[in-house]
């Protein structure tokens, strides 16, 4: 339990810092900086929704891919969001490649409904 608890924090951080890059006005640094707060975000979520799922539901799941559709089959989230999850993780996928400038464009213009979508997910997943 003092794992998941860790792993909460930890998710919570990166959404935080993660909110306060998005809200930046746009420049080339600020979107950069913006893709690099997702992955590490998007790294902590996805560890913690791992071991929630251990700890909570007895559910053993290896990658962010099952992990979100387990958040979908135990009715945590809902199938559109469960696919805007895997779009989601299929862009962090991407992020390796943001030195092609429009791939770091199309990744920084999805930011914000991402974070919407694991701020909203974390708040109906119960500590």
């Amino acid at each position: 339990m003092e794992r998941l608890e860790a792993r909460f924090k930890d998710a919570l951080r990166s959404l935080e810092t993660f909110k306060e890059i998005i809200n930046e006005p746009f420049s080339i640094i600020v979107r950069d900086a913006a893709i690099q707060r997702f992955e590490y975000t998007f790294e902590a979520f996805w560890k913690f929704v791992k071991e929630y799922l251990r700890i909570k539901e007895k559910i053993i799941a290896n990658s962010p891919k099952q992990c979100f559709r387990e958040l979908f089959t135990i009715g945590i989230i809902t199938e559109d969001e469960n696919v805007k999850f895997l779009e989601m993780t299929d862009e962090r996928n991407m992020t390796s490649h943001t030195y092609k400038e429009e791939v770091a464009n199309i990744i920084y213009g999805g930011l914000k409904k991402y974070y919407e979508l694991m701020k909203n997910t974390i708040g109906k997943m119960e500590m």
